[in-house]
Order: structure tokens, then C-alpha cells, then sequence
């Protein structure tokens, strides 16, 4: 959940629904295709006679959090790599006062720097500072609006005020944004949004330092664990909400593939896609279709250092399909499934519409307890995907214990 200058769009808030995409049915591959595929050289990295990587990124097109590549690291979204200094507050409220110590509360969100930095391959970091003392706001907590969908001119009053009541304990100059905590009894301020600042007002600030990023975690930080404290901190890096607004299946785009979508997924590290976004992994990391060929790409799996992550068959200006290897492994230990994970991205949806959808390889699959039909996604040697409106195929043509050989073509 993301704030926005304009409105804080909680968990079903937004504007009207988009249509869904269509995408082509999963089918067995024919041998012929496969025998053709031999014949392609295999794109161990997109160097060799590819097309460059930069003709496969897709702008943004909402203004706002979303998946293309023209986030606006200048003004307005924290980047996404080296060390992030962020200082952790606790907060109590004059009807919801803390007793004890606040080093549960640290240790709830603390492995959210482990996570994060394993997700991004060492590229990011979390420099979490805990100011280990309550800090008492100056209203009650049913006052702040956290019930009623919480607007931005509340959210920033909120985090001024939190700020204003800590400056006296701490230097705000020395740290790029703040995760604000509340006693547990506070049940009112009962979700997690974050504070993304408009640079066009006076907003916040502290020690002769703007505050422009802030987490403020609600009674679901006990729910969903560290990894809230991660998602939150990606819509900073600019990322958009992968789960639904609307209707009653709010993981029908997603499932538990990404962080972005269910926190609590069975598979939540980043999308390949994201972490291109972010520069986590590299262009010369990322084999490009953009336009009519064919080739075969060996995709090293996301979850593991090295070799080619994504495999990118553009199909429009913000539109485009992505592969990528998947596997149970780190934080995806308990993927529901694994093999080619096929994906459309549309970077002129907006946040909670689908900018994201993933391709079922199985959809006759009954999922195992814990999965949902979504989550057994991942496509398996001998298995093809097709999309007539888009002249895209994928085939997936054989896999290891950390790779995929697939062939892309776009006719």
C-alpha cells in the first residue's frame, strides 16, 4: 500500500477497474519447434548478436508508482541500490501507552535488512537504526484517520508529528527515511501505508533535511512479518501494488510470485522485471526480443547470482512478455511450483490494476495446501505458451537445477 500526493490508496481503494488481458492457453510443444530450436545459438548473455537490452525497457506511463523504466529517481522515488540509512521510531499514544521495551517491536521488522539484501544480490542495503525509546505522539490514535482510509493530508500530519516529538532524541540529517512504529495497543492505526512526499509543498522536515520517505506500520506488521517492511519500502523504490484493488480475489494477477503482490506468498522475492528496474541485475543480464525472430535463451534461475535472468519479447510501447527461471531456493524455498515463469507487464496500468499478470502453465493443477491455483504457475520442459493477438511463443526446452533453456520467437 502505497501514499500518493493526491490520495493514499488503501487495500480495495482506486479508480475503475481495468479490463483483463488475454493470454494464450499452455500447450504442449511440438517436436518440430523443438528440433528447430537446436538449430538457434543459445543466448548464454545478451551480448552475442542481441538486440540491446534498452530496446526491450518500457516507459512509465501512470505518473505515479508502476513498472516502467522511467521512475523519477530525482525528485520524487528513493534509489533502489547501495546503503539506505533508515531510523526507526516507536510511538505511543495518550489512549494506547507502551510499557516496556521497544526491542520486540525491533526485532519483529529487523530481518527485513537480511531479506532485502539477499533479494537485491548485495546491491541494497538497509542500514535499520532503532531511537529505542518510546516516543509519545500527541493525539489519541482513533484521531489520525487510519479507519476511515486514511488521507495523504492525514498521513503527513501523522509523520510530522512523529518526527516533531522525536527530534528532540536524533538527528534526522543522517538517515534517507523512517519507519514509524506503533505500541501494539494501539489497535486504530491498524495498517501499513507508506509516505511518498510532494515535492511541490513544505511537507516535512527535521534537522535541515527533508523527509521524503516514511513507513508507518499498523497492527498488520503482526501478521504479515518483516517482509511488510520490505514492500512498503519498494513502493519508496517506486514499484506499484501487484494485488487488486477490486473485486474479492485481490491475488488473482500475481498470486504469491512476487512481494509486491501477496507479502505472504509462497514465492515473494522481486520479479526478474523489478529487479532490472531497480539495476539489480544488469542489461547484459537481460536477453531482448524486440521485434519479429527467434532465439533460444538459457535463463539462470532469479533466485541465484549470475547468468541471464530475463528473457523480454516486446510487444508494444509499455507493453511486453517476460520468462524467467524460478526455483525453490532462499526466500522461494517454499514455491509451490518451479520451472518458466511467463508474465505480461503493462506499464500504463496503474497500481492495483494488473501492471503485472502471470501466465498459468498449469491451470489444471490442484494446488497443496498453503497454494493457491496461481502458484502453480511455472511452466516445464515440453511445455509452450502462446499468444495469437501478439504473435509471441514461448517454449520451454529443457531444464537443470538452477536453469531453463527456452525459445522465444515473435513472428
Amino acid at each position: 500500500m502505497s501514499g500518493s500526493p493526491h490520495r493514499l490508496r488503501a487495500f480495495a481503494a482506486g479508480a475503475a477497474a481495468t479490463a483483463f488481458l488475454s493470454f494464450g492457453a499452455a500447450a504442449a510443444a511440438p517436436t518440430a519447434a523443438q528440433a528447430a530450436a537446436t538449430a538457434r545459438p543459445v543466448l548464454a548473455v545478451p551480448e552475442h548478436g542481441a538486440a540491446p537490452a534498452t530496446e526491450c525497457a518500457l516507459p512509465g506511463r501512470t505518473g505515479w508508482t508502476d513498472e516502467g523504466h522511467t521512475t523519477d529517481y530525482t525528485t520524487q522515488f528513493q534509489r533502489p541500490l547501495g546503503t539506505r540509512h533508515v531510523l526507526m521510531l516507536f510511538v505511543d499514544f495518550p489512549d494506547a501507552q507502551a510499557s516496556g521495551s521497544t526491542s520486540g517491536y525491533y526485532r519483529q521488522l529487523a530481518p527485513a535488512a537480511d531479506w532485502m539484501k539477499r533479494d537485491s544480490y548485495g546491491r541494497t542495503t538497509l542500514d535499520i537504526t532503532p531511537l529505542g525509546r518510546w516516543i509519545r505522539m500527541p493525539q489519541d490514535s482513533t484521531s489520525y484517520g487510519f479507519q476511515r482510509g486514511i488521507t495523504f493530508e492525514q498521513h503527513e500530519a501523522y509523520v510530522r508529528q512523529a518526527v516533531a516529538a522525536a527530534d528532540p532524541y536524533t538527528d534526522f540529517s543522517r538517515f534517507d527515511m523512517v519507519y514509524v512504529v506503533p505500541v501494539r495497543s494501539a489497535s486504530a492505526i491498524s495498517f501499513s501505508p507508506t509516505y511518498l512526499y510532494d515535492p511541490t509543498t513544505a511537507g516535512v522536515s527535521a534537522d535541515g533535511t527533508r523527509i521524503k520517505w516514511a513507513v508507518t506500520f499498523g497492527q498488520d506488521m503482526w501478521h504479515w512479518g518483516f517482509k511488510v517492511a520490505d514492500h512498503e519500502t519498494s513502493h519508496t523504490f517506486g514499484l506499484p501494488d501487484l494485488y487488486a484493488f477490486t473485486g474479492t480475489d485481490y491475488h488473482r494477477f500475481v498470486g504469491g510470485w512476487d512481494l509486491m503482490g501477496d507479502i505472504a506468498g509462497a514465492a515473494p522475492q522481486h520479479l526478474g522485471w523489478e529487479r532490472w528496474k531497480f539495476g539489480w541485475i544488469d542489461d547484459r543480464q537481460v536477453a531482448c526480443l524486440p521485434a519479429s525472430g527467434s532465439r533460444t535463451v538459457r535463463l539462470r534461475a532469479v533466485e541465484s547470482p549470475g547468468g541471464t535472468k530475463i528473457a523480454v519479447i516486446r510487444t508494444g510501447e509499455t507493453t511486453a512478455y517476460v520468462a524467467e527461471s524460478r526455483r525453490a531456493v532462499g526466500a522461494d524455498g517454499q514455491a509451490c511450483s518451479t520451472g518458466v515463469l511467463i508474465y505480461q507487464v503493462d506499464t500504463s496500468l496503474q497500481t492495483g490494476y494488473g501492471p503485472v499478470r502471470i501466465v498459468n502453465g498449469d491451470p489444471g493443477a490442484t494446488p497443496p495446501p498453503g497454494c493457491r491455483a496461481l502458484d502453480m504457475a511455472a511452466f516445464r520442459p515440453g511445455q509452450s505458451f502462446t499468444d495469437p493477438a501478439t504473435r509471441v511463443r514461448i517454449d520451454v526446452e529443457g531444464g537443470d537445477a538452477l536453469q531453463d533453456e527456452i525459445s522465444i520467437t515473435k513472428q
